[in-house]
């Protein structure tokens, strides 16, 4: 889940601080507050050019974001009106809907996004969306209770529509885009969402990540409004197409900048491999969902105890457990049958 604590391999306690960071010439870390997140806050890498600025990633479209954003770029000598491009990572509210509302705003600023995100933004325009999908996942994981919790904690929420508005243009294969006189490689990295993607400078030596590779906590992987079949083992073999590319400059979107690419994904890996292998261990010969091998688990750090986790990370856990299980069970090391709507995995004999 993404409150995954691994090694502190790159943190820096005051990441969050809101003053700009050049991290390389023409290429300013902008972290924006996230109200009501653990993670605290996200960056946004604000690219400048001749023809205006181009952000990585656009914040989260509440009132201390925008402020926040205004400031910034107005201690760079820039202004909100100056951003003409947004190339999103990815499709989560403190990524894009920020992107969105700035190009409402100003009229001016075009916003690109993964194709593997269409679904995802189809749903919130789809009378579907009546039905939660995180509830019906989470009684398919066992976890009837959480489900249950869940759906009061969002029962009634406004869905600003408005905010998942379609881009301008989708996102699609591996390619190259030119910003300025730089030339991005565009990298589909599926697995935290659908539509994920990073974009690689190499000739400054450096990886806008987005959220697929963060260097003290791992993504969440199998939280999304439309789910994947196999987000894990999409995850996975995004990391191994990242750790074919240079190693570079760790240009996350939560957390300090890291200085090797490749140590963090080796770390990554090591750490799903591990985490695997709990999982298999707490399966009981007799049964187990998703939701009894979480409770068997520790999570963050802390090796917080199951109960100890909010209805929000409690799920988060119940889902990350449920493509962990899944992708054992692809591997041929666990046999999955359903009972009452539920999936129930055991060993292998």
């Amino acid at each position: 889940m993404s409150r995954t604590d691994l090694p502190n391999f790159g943190s820096d306690p005051h990441w969050t601080d809101p003053t700009p960071e050049e991290v390389v010439p023409g290429v300013h870390r902008v972290p924006l507050p996230l109200p009501m997140d653990g993670l605290r806050a996200v960056n946004v890498y604000v690219i400048e050019t001749d023809s205006g600025l181009t952000c990585i990633d656009g914040g989260w479209a509440v009132a201390e974001s925008r402020t926040q954003l205004e400031t910034s770029l107005n201690a760079i000598g820039h202004r909100l009106e100056d951003i003409t491009r947004f190339l999103v990572t990815h499709v989560h509210r403190d990524h894009y809907t920020q992107a969105v509302a700035v190009r409402a705003e100003f009229g001016r600023a075009t916003v690109e996004l993964g194709i593997g995100e269409k679904p995802s933004i189809d749903m919130f325009h789809s009378p579907e969306l009546d039905s939660d999908p995180t509830v019906d996942r989470l009684r398919v994981a066992g976890a009837h209770d959480v489900a249950d919790r869940w759906h009061a904690m969002f029962a009634g929420r406004d869905l600003e529509l408005a905010q998942w508005a379609a881009p301008d243009r989708w996102l699609d294969g591996e390619h190259d885009i030119e910003v300025g006189d730089r030339v991005l490689r565009a990298v589909p990295t599926p697995g935290h969402t659908a539509g994920h993607f990073v974009f690689a400078d190499e000739a400054e030596g450096v990886l806008f990540a987005g959220d697929h590779v963060l260097p003290t906590i791992t993504p969440s992987v199998g939280f999304e409004l439309v789910f994947a079949d196999d987000p894990l083992g999409d995850f996975l073999g995004s990391l191994h197409r990242v750790r074919e590319l240079p190693d570079l400059r760790l240009l996350p979107a939560h957390g300090a900048v890291a200085e090797s690419s490749h140590q963090r994904v080796d770390e990554l890996l090591a750490h799903h491999d591990h985490r695997l292998d709990l999982c298999i261990a707490a399966v009981d010969p007799a049964g187990s969902s998703a939701y009894d091998v979480a409770q068997r688990l520790t999570w963050t750090r802390h090796e917080r105890h199951f109960d100890e986790l909010d209805v929000f990370n409690g799920a988060m856990a119940t889902m990350e457990t449920l493509v962990h299980l899944d992708l054992l069970v692809r591997r041929g090391r666990l046999s999955v049958d359903e009972v009452d709507g539920a999936r129930v995995y055991r060993p292998l004999p």
